[in-house]
């Protein structure tokens, strides 16, 4: 895969984070329809849902031959072997108990794989307009600026 190949993913899967944004901060406010998963705190609401169909879908048409796994397509039993092929790893609203509650802390979450080794990482939070990007090799932002890590180790 190229650089430049990566940059046109990069660019494509911003745009639409920040579509499928919008439809997070439509439904944040408003009352839900909230299903539950494997647990009681294991919720899904038509918002998670949206969001996912938006990013395959989208994605899909740009790029036909990338592969998809995404939180609630394989809980529909969908299912995607991750392998070398450009694979787009999705949790549409990372947090959907917040979410449901009306806590700001929510994300959309999404990464880009090829030969298994993630190229592409984004985190965008939409309700505090708090985006997080990293292309492999490249650096990792917050809104445009460069962030690095502390290097402190826990003990």
């Amino acid at each position: 895969m190229t650089e430049k190949e990566i940059e046109i993913y990069y660019k494509t899967v911003l745009d639409i984070v920040c579509l499928a944004g919008k439809v997070v901060n439509e439904g944040f406010s408003v009352a839900k329809r909230v299903e539950t998963k494997a647990g009681a705190a294991d919720l899904v609401t038509e918002f998670d849902q949206r969001v996912e169909e938006i990013l395959i879908k989208k994605l899909q048409e740009k790029f036909p031959t990338h592969k998809f796994i995404g939180e609630e397509s394989a809980d529909t039993g969908v299912k995607t072997v991750f392998g070398d092929d450009p694979t787009w790893i999705i949790d549409p609203i990372d947090g959907t108990t917040n979410f449901v509650h009306g806590f700001p802390f929510v994300a959309i979450s999404i990464a880009l794989a090829i030969n298994k080794q993630v190229v592409i990482g984004i985190i965008y939070n939409p309700v505090l307009d708090l985006l997080y990007t990293a292309i492999h090799g490249k650096g990792a932002f917050r809104n445009g600026r460069p962030i690095k890590s502390s290097g402190q180790t826990g003990n």
